[in-house]
């Protein structure tokens, strides 16, 4: 009987094909908006998430002041200097490496071609805090570290502008007014979390660019490794009682350093936009709603159109379960036709957008399941009632039913 039954919705929906890709049409943009939405926001997740780890996981960053949008007038707080680094090393359990950053922004030349840049001033501990891999070449030597030696490892965004095909390591290349000696490139990072570029760098020793460029011991920011066995929050709290006795930080008086935890970033960002995302799938949901009632409506209607064919049917022995099952069947193949066409839709617009997003591909079995399956259920909950009344008419009022 269910196979008759399938194979006789079918066929009045064939009957009325205009009409019922429109009465399913609310249906078809409900599935493709939420699965497209969904897919989309846990594809962001991921590529947030990749670009956050590119920053290093575990990292602990030290800055001067209190952070964004805190603080105010006065006097800036204290820099950062180099006399900090070892007490951080030695006295705070769980630190791995602990690698002092120095930025200025720079004009790099070599033969004629000429690129703007960023150079970071660092040790050989900055490979240790966030390893970053060589393509070509090694990293500092201590005693380059020590006597501030013009050697520098360049990012891929500045060998592709200034080297094209040509090998770079051992090359000499010109940054400023600085003579360097390339020793080393780096792989490819890609953009930062926050869209900067990370490969757009030049790495020198932290003693050459303070002497020679940016002329003090100041330090801009602090690396901190944390061992992955240990908790973050209770490094950077070791980290932060630490801080205060060596900038001499009275009981009662805030904090004028601020550190960053990578992974709390990573979490934030991960969490918000997982939050974005189920804001506009449920928006996106509420077409699956009207696309429901329309099928509703358009089920009632059919109840009317077909009322002396339901007499006819009861009349010959049908009994009410079947009659009701009829309807409902139709109900139920509209809605999971929808939800069929709607999946197609959501991957193609997946495979298009994605690309612009520039974010990852993502085909999630579980979220095309559940969009189809909450396809059937709302032909089962809209479909009910007109088949309900369908099963419901009386065989002789049908019949004399104009």
């Amino acid at each position: 009987m269910l196979g008759t039954t399938v194979i006789l919705a079918l066929r009045s929906i064939r009957r009325h094909l205009l009409r019922s890709f429109l009465t399913i049409l609310g249906i078809v943009i409900g599935v493709g908006a939420v699965v497209t939405m969904v897919t989309l926001g846990k594809a962001t997740t991921a590529a947030v998430q990749t670009q956050i780890a590119a920053l290093g996981t575990n990292i602990l960053q030290v800055r001067p002041g209190q952070g964004f949008g805190r603080g105010g007038g006065g006097p800036p707080p204290p820099p950062l200097t180099d006399d900090y680094l070892e007490p951080i090393r030695r006295q705070i359990n769980g630190v791995t490496a602990v690698a002092p950053q120095v930025q200025r922004s720079v004009t790099a030349i070599y033969s004629g071609a000429n690129w703007t840049t960023t150079v970071n001033g660092t040790t050989d501990a900055y490979f240790k805090v966030q390893p970053w891999p060589l393509t070509a070449g090694r990293t500092f030597e201590p005693a380059e570290e020590q006597a501030g030696k013009a050697v520098c490892i360049l990012g891929n965004t500045v060998v592709k502008n200034l080297f094209a095909r040509t090998d770079p390591v051992g090359k000499r290349l010109r940054v400023n007014d600085i003579s360097c000696t390339v020793i080393g490139t780096l792989s490819t990072k890609g953009q930062a979390g926050f869209g900067g570029d990370q490969d757009d760098t030049v790495l020198m020793p932290l003693k050459t660019v303070q002497r020679r460029l940016t002329g003090d011991d100041k330090i801009a920011a602090i690396l901190v490794g944390v061992d992955q066995a240990y908790d973050t929050t209770q490094v950077q709290a070791s980290l932060t009682s630490l801080l205060r006795q060596l900038r001499h930080l009275e009981a009662g008086k805030d904090d004028d350093f601020n550190i960053f935890d990578t992974k709390q970033i990573s979490d934030t960002l991960t969490g918000t936009t997982t939050l974005l995302t189920r804001i506009v799938a449920a928006v996106a949901a509420i077409s699956l709603v009207v696309g429901g009632i329309g099928i509703m409506n358009i089920m009632l209607v059919s109840v009317t159109e077909r009322t002396r064919e339901i007499g006819i049917r009861l009349a010959i022995g049908a009994v009410a379960n079947e009659v009701l099952l009829q309807f409902l069947v139709e109900a139920v193949a509209l809605s999971c036709l929808g939800g069929l066409i709607g999946l197609v839709i959501a991957q193609i617009a997946i495979i298009s957008i994605a690309p612009l997003m520039q974010v990852p591909f993502i085909f999630d079995v579980r979220i095309n399941l559940i969009a189809f399956a909450i396809s059937a259920v709302i032909g089962v909950v809209f479909g009910y009632f007109p088949a309900r009344r369908a099963a419901a008419l009386n065989p002789i009022d049908a019949l004399r039913h104009e």
